[in-house]
């Protein structure tokens, strides 16, 4: 495991999983840089976040990846709200092993979703590690080609033609499914609009991609595909809308 991994996972653990508001001492830099909407910035205002969770609060974690500095987590909230939100958070750790920078986004969970699966199941460890770089090259094309520049006759030179499982709760499996999501969300004047890719964080055949656009409004785009033998196989994300306001000057990117 690496040291920002762990950093994390303890972290979150103490801060999350314990409600330890004094965790902020252990593992918050004290320029802890702030891009959540639910939070102001630095380790003051995210003590404060802790010290009001309420009993019962838990995070249910269903993924980690880790590249360098950075570390994503998926997973599922349950007490930010009356209802559970599956969120993506992304943690930037410095070369003192605090915590130093923080994205997220959060999402309804949806029970009835159209593919079948839930928003956050499917294979949780990342898998073929030599293939990480490879992986990355690819979904960063794929975006470049198909989410940004909107060429979808080269779907499945990126997208497996026999497996593409999908975790969007309005969308079915394979790429027919993908389809007829994008379509019935044009009809509705929500086009999947990407402007720009913020952050990578890849480990192996997990690749997350955050970015920025519009799907009816400006969003912030969370997408994890899984890359198997070339192909992308498999699609988890959150999609959320941009605040017109945020606690804090360091906007959601």
């Amino acid at each position: 495991m690496s040291n920002a991994k762990h950093t994390v996972l303890t972290a979150a653990g103490e801060l999350f999983g314990k409600r330890d508001p004094s965790a902020v001492d252990r593992w918050v830099a004290a320029g802890y840089r702030q891009h959540s909407a639910l939070a102001a910035d630095g380790p003051e205002a995210l003590r404060g976040l802790v010290a009001g969770l309420p009993e019962g609060f838990r995070y249910e974690g269903a993924r980690v990846i880790a590249d360098g500095d950075l570390v994503a987590l998926h997973g599922t909230y349950h007490g930010f709200g009356p209802d559970p939100l599956v969120g993506f958070d992304i943690f930037r750790v410095d070369g003192d092993g605090r915590l130093a920078e923080h994205w997220d986004a959060l999402t309804p969970l949806i029970a009835d979703t159209v593919s079948g699966r839930s928003q956050t199941d499917g294979p949780t460890d990342p898998a073929d590690l030599d293939r990480t770089e490879a992986n990355r090259a690819l979904v960063l094309e794929f975006a470049e080609k198909v989410l940004k520049g909107a060429d979808y006759s080269v779907l499945t030179d990126y997208i497996s033609t026999e497996t593409y499982h999908q975790h969007n709760p309005e969308a079915a499996d394979g790429l027919d499914g993908f389809g007829a999501a994008a379509a019935r969300w044009a009809e509705q004047g929500r086009n999947l609009v990407y402007r720009t890719v913020h952050r990578v964080v890849a480990e192996g055949d997990l690749v997350l991609l955050q970015s920025e656009g519009e799907f009816g409004v400006p969003v912030a785009y969370y997408d994890l595909f899984r890359v198997q033998d070339g192909r992308i196989v498999e699609h988890w994300d959150v999609i959320t809308p941009v605040p017109a306001e945020l606690p804090h000057p360091n906007g959601l990117f």
